[in-house]
């Protein structure tokens, strides 16, 4: 006979509990062939700092550690470094998730000696639930948060192929796959917490696309899954979630105008289209289970300078910098009406004797004018793959009704391509 007796209520235990989000470190990325671990050292230096001065009790890691499954050896020193200077600071839990560009099986191969440090990494989802739902303890071993630690689903994981099924078809069970893993790991979070008797916050993580997230150009955020549906929508996260800590878009932002579903970002620009934008990390506050969030200003750095505009204007700009002793890098973009076929040298001119360098020219006139956006100054930097292979297609004369199929055959290939872990063997 079914018990139908009611759990007894919960009890608050009286203590708030404070964390801190961040997500899409991208440790190792390059910016147009300038290595920038410096920059990388100083944010982990200033998040371990932050972490002690704000009296942060759990750092949350919402994916992309690194921005590559095989990160270099000074990747992950910067990585481990940070990992130990914060399991030996007040911080009591540190909870990291994959992202699309990392390796599962990189990040969980440490995971079991990192545990004894309290520092809980899921590098993938597993059959086991129980490997995703962490309900972490003070010092006094009660209790104090239970957090989703759901990481990047890679499309094998949250859906079954078929032959001839249709592009629908196939968005669609991408959707209801997001949406009953969800499902399933806050129904045993909210049971692990009856089954305590406390009243402590639930937290969900995610590596995911919401459907309205904002981006910027070249920040190198990549679509995760083929298709546009598979953007998903505030409405697939269960409402027991007492805050959603999110990965994958650059630009720090709220889901739906929610305070507690957001993207906290990634904390350096990861392109000169985001050079203007201040970087955040989010700090959460818990009485119970309501949340308060504050945006806690990520410092510059390295300073990005995007100068667009003609030469007079250009020249005038980096004059300008040069006054203030400026030691940023900077893209520059022609676009002026005077075909510049110097503009190099006369760039390399305007900087001598500063401590600014040019780390991208692009002459706009030059390649709208002469070579119709084909040119020596275009470089892969200004395609992505899906731009390479529809020249290609052109190049070919492949007819143009063939053409729209033959992108997402191979876009298929590529979103599969990008989940394989190539370090799991």
């Amino acid at each position: 006979m079914k018990n139908t007796r009611s759990a007894p209520p919960l009890r608050w235990l009286g203590n708030s509990m404070r964390l801190l989000h961040t997500s899409d470190w991208h440790i190792g990325r390059t910016l147009y062939g300038r290595k920038r671990y410096e920059e990388f050292e100083a944010f982990l230096t200033w998040l371990a700092e932050t972490i002690q001065q704000n009296e942060i009790d759990a750092l949350l890691v919402a994916g992309d550690v690194f921005d590559t499954s095989a990160p270099s050896n000074r990747a992950q020193e910067l990585y481990y470094r940070f990992l130990c200077r914060v399991a030996a600071s007040s911080c009591r839990h540190v909870v990291v998730v994959a992202g699309n560009h990392d390796s599962p099986s990189f990040l969980n191969a440490p995971k079991e000696l990192l545990k004894a440090l309290d520092v809980h990494v899921v590098g993938s989802s597993t059959e086991s639930l129980e490997d995703e739902v962490l309900v972490l303890r003070n010092e006094q071993d009660a209790p104090e948060l239970i957090v989703c630690a759901v990481p990047y689903l890679r499309d094998r994981d949250i859906r079954v192929a078929e032959a001839g099924e249709s592009v629908e078809d196939k968005e669609r069970k991408l959707i209801d796959g997001i949406r009953t893993h969800y499902a399933a790991v806050a129904a045993l979070a909210e049971q692990k917490r009856e089954e305590l008797g406390v009243d402590i916050p639930i937290v969900g993580t995610g590596h995911l696309f919401t459907a309205g997230g904002q981006t910027v150009d070249g920040d190198g955020v990549r679509e995760l899954y083929v298709g546009t549906l598979a953007h998903v929508t505030a409405g697939i996260f269960p409402a027991n979630f007492d805050y959603l800590a999110l990965g994958h878009l650059h630009v720090p932002q709220k889901v739906n105008g929610s305070e507690t579903i957001r993207y906290s970002g990634s904390p350096l620009p990861m392109g000169f289209g985001e050079a203007k934008q201040q970087k955040s990390v989010c700090q959460v506050e818990f009485h119970s289970t309501s949340a308060s969030v504050q945006l806690v200003d990520v410092p510059m750095f390295q300073k990005l300078e995007r100068v667009k505009g003609d030469w007079d204007g250009i020249s005038s700009r980096i004059l300008e910098l040069s006054a203030t002793d400026s030691q940023g890098w900077l893209e520059v973009i022609y676009d002026g009406i005077e075909v510049i076929g110097d503009l190099r040298e006369r760039l390399e001119e305007a900087i001598s004797g500063t401590q600014m360098e040019i780390l991208r020219i692009k002459n706009t006139r030059i390649i709208d004018r002469v070579l119709g956006q084909i040119h020596e100054e275009e470089t892969l930097d200004d395609l992505n793959v899906n731009d390479v292979f529809e020249r290609c297609l052109a190049v070919h004369e492949v007819p143009e009704d063939q053409r729209p199929e033959l992108l997402r055959a191979y876009q298929e290939t590529v979103s599969s391509l990008y989940e394989d872990d190539v370090q799991a063997e």
